[in-house]
Order: structure tokens, then C-alpha cells, then sequence
């Protein structure tokens, strides 16, 4: 009875326990987090109970579970596997409160500055710098594991005579990952772009939605994403809107008829503008540009903050303005000139005074004879 009853109190009041202690941390938490809403550290360390209450459960079954006398014919067997648990764990709880700091940091950063740009960058290096924390505290975890076994502690004079060649031959098998993980981090700390800018790529114009170590995710205006390498971004050209500023100068074309109202249309896009809540007031602009034989292109320059706001003033100005052109003014609209082309006078074109070719001509449409009569 006592060899049932020992294992059961042990494991059983460690579980209880940890439920209490678990219990209590959150909310000892709880009421820091009501106590003190200016700052979201608090909240934050609760996303972490999970991985705490796996620490000690593990730490107090791996310290009590010698004198439980549990399945004595395993018992290197569970002290390994509870030793196991406690590492991995205890690697989960870390990288929480890691990200509980970094996101508190960043949020009071946020709200101390209102430069969107600055924001942006912050939030960019805080998350590589998250994901490298991470990739650290797993590795590290991992390696702990290892050497938690006597095999691996007994190999690792081997290991380190031939870390140098393992490391060559690592270094030359993932060179296209190791060049996408420097690239991240140039990308991160080299401000060259950032979460939330207005890029285009390829030809295609979208918004930074993410940033990792190895690859970057583009959200397109039509909801599509694009997977590019980081590495694309430090060895290839390509646009950023947002850097140096959001604001932008936007143009229309219109292909119009000589005897189009340039003066009126100045003052009608003046108008469509002043409507236009996108618009930012900044400038506008309309002149002729170009000419051909049948038409004139006029230019409009238009400003506004942002990519988004741009699109918006040059699509409603475009709208606007051939409406305008139509309702009051339609002769200066482009037109296909469909009259007959003059005919010019000519030895094969007489004709008799009835209408009909004469002569040449007559014969030529005559159909041929045939008989003797």
C-alpha cells in the first residue's frame, strides 16, 4: 500500500502545487496589470503561465521523483525525460519573456514618437531581433538536451576536433540561407525597408506586411502575396515610397482635341480638387505636353500624403474632369474623322455625260464577246 501511496502523494501534491503557484502568479499579475495600465508589461508576462507552470511541475516531479519510487525499472529513463521537459520549457518561458519586454519597449516607443518612418524601423528590428532571440534560446535548448545524454558528452572531443571542417562544409551547403540571414539583418538595421512600406517590386506595388531572416512578404493592392528572398532587396533596385516621406505627386493624361479649353480645365481641376478630401493641397498643375496630328495630351500634376490618398485624387480627377469634358465641352474630345476622301480628276476617270465610263474605261467594264456574230 505504501509503495502505491508514496508515488501518488508525490505526483499528486506536485501537481496541486504548481496549480497553485500558477494560480497565484497570475494574479499577482492581474492586478499589477489594472494597477498599472500605462504599460503592457504586465499583460504581457501573463501570455507565459503556460510554459512556467511546465517549469515547475517538471522541477518538482525531476526533484522529488527519487523518493517516490516510480517505476524503478525506468528510472533513468524518467529522470531524463522530466530533465527533458524541464530544458524545453524553461527555453519557452524565456523566449515569453523576452517578447514581453521587447513588445513593451516597443510600445512605449510608439507612443513617445509620432514619426510613422521611425516607428516602422523600430518595429522592424524588434521583430528580426525577436526572431534571432528565438533562433538562439531554441539552439541553445536543443544543445543542452544533447549533452543531457552521456553518449553525446563522450563525443564531444570529436565533435569540437572536427567542428572547423563541419563548418566549412555547413558554410558552403547553405550559403544561399547564411547570405538571406545577413541580408535580413542589413534590412533590419540598414533601414532600407520596413514594415508597412509602400514598395514596388517586380512591377508590382503592394505594402510590406512581413519581414523574417530569410524571406519578405509583400500584401498587393489586390490582396496577393509575394514571397521575395531578402536577399533580392540588397542586390537588386527597387522602389520604396515611404522612404524620406510618405508624400507624393501624382499625374493624369488626357489625349484631347486642339480646340480643347486648357484655361477651363485649369480652373475645373482647381475645383475637383478643392473637393477631394485625399488631396493634401499641396500643388496641382495642368498644361499640354505633347501634340500629334490629331490630338494634344495635357498633363495634370496632383499631390497627396500617401500612396493610397494618390490613387484616390488621380482616379476622381481622371472621372471628373472626361465628365466634365463631355457634359460641357464635347467638341474637345478626340474624334475619328470618317468623311469620303476627295477624288481627283484623271484620263481614266471621264465619263459620258450620262454617268457611265467612256472609252477605256467603258471597255474595261463591258463583259467579253463570244460567237461569231
Amino acid at each position: 500500500m505504501e509503495n502505491l501511496l508514496r508515488p501518488l502523494i508525490v505526483i499528486g501534491g506536485s501537481v496541486v502545487l504548481t496549480v497553485l503557484i500558477g494560480w497565484a502568479t497570475d494574479l499577482l499579475l492581474r492586478k499589477a496589470d489594472e494597477r498599472h495600465g500605462e504599460t503592457p508589461l504586465w499583460g504581457l508576462l501573463r501570455r507565459g503561465r503556460v510554459p512556467y507552470q511546465l517549469v515547475l511541475c517538471a522541477a518538482l516531479l525531476r526533484g522529488s521523483y527519487d523518493h517516490a519510487q516510480l517505476m524503478e525499472k525506468h528510472r533513468v529513463a524518467t529522470g531524463q525525460a522530466l530533465t527533458l521537459v524541464l530544458i524545453g520549457s524553461a527555453a519557452w518561458l524565456m523566449v515569453r519573456i523576452a517578447a514581453a519586454i521587447v513588445d513593451t519597449t516597443y510600445t512605449r516607443f510608439a507612443r513617445a514618437h509620432h514619426d510613422a518612418a521611425r516607428v516602422r524601423r523600430v518595429r522592424t528590428q524588434v521583430s528580426l531581433i525577436m526572431r534571432v532571440v528565438a533562433a538562439i534560446v531554441g539552439v541553445v535548448a536543443v544543445a543542452a538536451m544533447l549533452l543531457t545524454f552521456p553518449a553525446m558528452r563522450a563525443a564531444g572531443a570529436s565533435l569540437l576536433a572536427s567542428a572547423g571542417v563541419l563548418g566549412i562544409v555547413a558554410g558552403v551547403a547553405a550559403q544561399s540561407t547564411l547570405s538571406n540571414m545577413f541580408a535580413g539583418l542589413q534590412i533590419a538595421f540598414g533601414d532600407m525597408v520596413r514594415l508597412g512600406d509602400t514598395v514596388v517590386v517586380e512591377g508590382e506595388w503592394g505594402t510590406v506586411e512581413e519581414i523574417t531572416l530569410t524571406f519578405l512578404t509583400v500584401r498587393t493592392w489586390d490582396e496577393r502575396r509575394i514571397t521575395i528572398p531578402v536577399s533580392y532587396f540588397t542586390s537588386k533596385p527597387f522602389e520604396n515610397w515611404s522612404r524620406g516621406g510618405t508624400q507624393m505627386t501624382g499625374i493624369v493624361y488626357w489625349h484631347l482635341d486642339h480646340s480643347a479649353p486648357v484655361e477651363l480645365m485649369r480652373e475645373r481641376l482647381r475645383d475637383i480638387l478643392r473637393e477631394c478630401p485625399a488631396w493634401d493641397g499641396r500643388d496641382y498643375g495642368l498644361a499640354v505636353t505633347d501634340t500629334t496630328p490629331n490630338t494634344m495630351q495635357v498633363r495634370a500634376l496632383v499631390t497627396a500624403k500617401d500612396a493610397d490618398d494618390i490613387w484616390t485624387v488621380r482616379v476622381t480627377v481622371r472621372e471628373q474632369m472626361v465628365r466634365w469634358l463631355y457634359e460641357r465641352h464635347p467638341y474637345a474630345l478626340p474624334r475619328v474623322n470618317t468623311a469620303d476622301a476627295a477624288v481627283s480628276s484623271g484620263p481614266s476617270d471621264r465619263r459620258s455625260p450620262d454617268g457611265s465610263p467612256d472609252g477605256a474605261a467603258r471597255r474595261m467594264h463591258e463583259p467579253p464577246r463570244t460567237g461569231h456574230g
